[in-house]
């Protein structure tokens, strides 16, 4: 399965990574956790079995719409089928916008049924991942907001890349030339 993702702007990356930190230090499930070289805070729009020629030429432009500036709406916690703590982004018409095209290019040229449902228009809720856990109502301390930085007002979206969930290997997708 490859994603398409799109990664924040240097500030708003420290502020995930301090959030990680603070939730690791309260021994609390948090994606500084997450060992991987590849693991960068980063907001998922999709995800598709292949980049195929026809999604890559509409994912290009898509990538020369950024940077895209988006707000923070705060905390939010998800559970389904994991439990999730994120700092949730207001679904403006540009954020939106952007998802729709690269959700039309993934379903464009994906096998039917291949897609994640939780990704499509009418469900998607963007958002920032600060913990993940298998383990039910993981985020319903009380102590939660106390604990993390106030997350950035406003952000930046600044590069879109992909990673390969069977290989590890990532690739960042450029604008057309």
């Amino acid at each position: 399965m490859r994603t398409v993702e799109v990664l924040l702007d240097e500030a708003a990356e420290l502020a995930v990574r301090e959030a990680w930190r603070r939730l690791a230090d309260a021994g609390l499930p948090s994606q500084a956790r997450h060992r991987s070289p590849t693991n960068r805070p980063h907001l998922t729009l999709a995800a598709c079995p292949e980049l195929t020629g026809p999604i890559r030429w509409a994912l290009a432009e898509v990538a020369a719409a950024l940077p895209l500036p988006v707000r923070c709406t705060g905390l939010i916690r998800f559970e389904r089928p994991t439990s999730v703590l994120a700092w949730a982004l207001d679904p403006d018409p540009e954020l939106t916008g952007l998802h729709r095209r690269v959700w039309d290019a993934v379903v464009s040229d994906s096998p039917f049924g291949t897609l994640n449902p939780l990704h499509a228009p009418d469900r998607w809720n963007p958002h920032v991942t600060l913990g993940r856990t298998r383990r039910t109502g993981a985020f319903t301390d009380r102590r939660i907001p106390g604990l993390l930085p106030t997350p950035p007002l406003s952000l930046q979206l600044t590069t879109l890349r992909s990673y390969d969930t069977e290989t590890g290997a990532l690739e960042v997708l450029e604008p057309r030339a």
